[in-house]
């Protein structure tokens, strides 16, 4: 693993400088959109719905789009003028029951690492958070921009995930779930029968993603059998140079018929015809 951020968890005045590393990672099989035919790559142009035109990076700003469909332009200048923070702490603002944190509010994942010189520190605060059951609630600056996240333990590891904003969690407002609905008796001695049956521990090695799996063994199998498409090399960087060259002396010579001028030969013809001169001569005093 390599470390993605580095920092200090501080609570109190103890400062314990750690490492940040993702604790998770995606193992879908990932594809490229491809021509039927041959397997080339689709390529997509950026293109201006307004004028047609193809836009550079350099030309792209972000646009936030109202309700009634209107479009505010968001400039460099704008953003920088928002609050954030490139802090390197990971600061505690206070230790809570680890019941009080709803599952829902956890997003991403990752493990804090102690220097070699605060491992006891390190220890300390992953034993506190152990014996009192508690989690850590801090704020942190991802990118720029200031986070919550819970600090709790996991196979002696300390891991920091990151936590959505209260508004960010939508409220389950269904009509079919009213106060009307209840389950009789009978209904409810069957429900807990059918738990105390399906009861028992999770075990992380009885559940495998077959679709991936098979998705992969797949993949494997079509390379092995020899179903695989080569593709060309793609063109050197000097001929992309000379069909340029070539479209400019198009679009130069469509500009003087344009305004009634002749047409000059092309640059490199000029030597050709000085020495078709020179050899006539020659024959001519021969």
């Amino acid at each position: 693993m390599r470390a993605i951020w580095k920092g200090a968890v501080s609570f109190g005045l103890v400062n314990v400088p750690v490492r940040l590393y993702a604790a998770t990672e995606n193992h879908d099989v990932q594809f490229r959109q491809v021509h039927r035919t041959d397997g080339g790559r689709i390529k997509y142009q950026r293109v201006c719905s307004i004028d047609g035109e193809l836009v550079s990076y350099d030309d792209i700003a972000k646009g936030y789009e109202t309700e009634d469909g209107d479009m505010v332009v968001l400039t460099d200048e704008d953003f920088a003028e928002l609050p954030t923070k490139s802090s390197k702490e990971i600061a505690v603002e206070k230790f809570v029951p680890a019941d009080q944190i709803d599952p829902m509010l956890l997003d991403k994942c990752y493990y804090l690492e102690p220097d070699k010189a605060a491992a006891k520190p390190y220890l300390l605060l992953r034993d506190a958070l152990e014996t009192e059951q508690r989690m850590a609630l801090v704020t942190v600056s991802i990118r720029t921009r200031m986070t919550m996240a819970v600090l709790r333990v996991k196979d002696g590891v300390i891991v920091m995930q990151t936590m959505l904003w209260p508004d960010e969690i939508r409220n389950p407002d269904f009509a079919a779930l009213g106060d009307d609905q209840e389950a009789s008796e009978k209904e409810l001695a069957m429900a807990h029968l059918l738990v105390e049956q399906l009861a028992g521990d999770y075990d992380p090695s009885e559940y495998e993603d077959d679709y991936a799996r098979a998705l992969q063994e797949l993949v494997r199998a079509k390379v092995e059998g020899g179903e695989v498409t080569d593709l060309p090399k793609p063109a050197e960087e000097s001929g992309e140079v000379v069909d340029l060259l070539a479209a400019l002396a198009k679009s130069v010579e469509k500009a003087k018929a344009a305004r009634g001028e002749a047409s000059e030969p092309p640059p490199e013809a000029k030597p050709a015809k000085k020495a078709a001169a020179k050899t006539a001569a020659k024959k001519k005093a021969g």
